[in-house]
């Protein structure tokens, strides 16, 4: 059984219109929900770029059950990863259980702001390591004192502390990023419906643990209506995580992504109405293995109708052909 989750893409939608929008995809019926993490949005057209721990904060309150879940934070970079620690633990206890704690090694868009640089990604990759463990020893309660390769915390220690921590996950996209994720993850998160991936977080030991993909669709009525909006928004999605980690500014989307047609993205992800579209598209996420997939519905005003058309033929279409 594979577990249809709903994405509040903070890059296309303002911080009410979000939890409005969450709060509706719990009514419709989606398993979970997860949330980006951005100080920009990937291209101008998209237009939004709150502050999703705000966001969080607020869904906590305004639903009951959904789950709520980071796609993905960075805390090595604009935050310290004491304070992702502060946050994380502060959002179970106002979500009562329902919060995970989705982490990785970040975006030069997101993370040049704070003026720290961008080193390269096995750099990147020893940060998120010595981040993790920094919040893995906060939520054990513990006084902290560290001073590590590159951060220091100076007697830390949470005071609001859940029953149980959130889970951790960590994004993967290459094998120095899976057996860090195999290591020191409760889950596996990925973009892509790679089996090599899973493969080998499993190696690593990750055998037994949630896998968590995700996938961009654009529904509509009206399928070029669908295919434009996509093209508009989500042009950026086929560049690759190594491409898009590096790129620093919505201008370098614009510029890396101007000779990507229409075509080229209703080739990779599903546009229009047709239900069967959608399912076809999941599929090769179940097949790689993943146990569950995020969907992200290109563009904030087409939210409310996408949302009426997953409960009365999306959502029962995925149950129907996966569990």
């Amino acid at each position: 059984m594979v577990r249809i989750g709903y994405t509040m893409m903070t890059e296309q939608a303002g911080p009410r219109d979000l939890v409005n929008h969450v709060v509706r995809a719990e009514e419709a019926g989606f398993d979970f929900s997860v949330t980006s993490d951005h100080f920009f949005p990937w291209l101008r057209s998209q237009g939004h770029a709150p502050y999703a721990w705000s966001v969080l904060g607020a869904a906590a309150q305004a639903t009951s059950r959904i789950p709520l879940m980071t796609y993905v934070t960075c805390p090595t970079f604009r935050y310290h990863p004491a304070v992702v620690a502060q946050k994380a633990a502060t959002m179970q206890l106002l979500s009562e259980g329902r919060f995970r704690l989705g982490l990785g090694s970040g975006e030069n868009l997101n993370e040049h702001v704070v003026g720290g640089g961008w080193p390269s990604v096995d750099v990147r990759h020893e940060m998120l390591e010595e981040a993790v463990e920094i919040i893995r020893a906060l939520f054990e309660g513990r006084h902290v004192t560290r001073h590590g390769t590159h951060f220091d915390v100076d007697s830390a220690r949470l005071w609001d502390l859940p029953d149980e921590p959130p889970p951790i996950g960590l994004a993967v996209s290459g094998d120095r990023s899976c057996a860090l994720a195999g290591r020191l993850a409760d889950l596996v998160i990925a973009t892509e419906p790679e089996p090599g991936l899973l493969e080998a977080f499993d190696r690593h030991g990750g055998t037994g643990k949630p896998r968590v993909g995700q996938l961009p669709v654009s529904y509509d009525t009206d399928r070029e209506t669908a295919v434009r909006r996509a093209h508009a928004q989500f042009r950026w999605f086929g560049s690759g995580w190594k491409v898009n980690s590096e790129l620093p500014h919505p201008d370098s989307f614009e510029a890396a992504t101007r000779f990507v047609t229409p075509d080229d993205v209703a080739a990779s992800i599903p546009c229009g109405d047709d239900p069967e579209d959608f399912v076809e598209a999941v599929r090769p996420y179940v097949e790689a293995g993943f146990t569950e997939v995020a969907l992200v519905q290109i563009g904030g005003d087409a939210q409310p109708a996408y949302l009426d058309w997953s409960e009365k033929t999306l959502l029962p279409a995925l149950r129907g052909a996966f569990g």
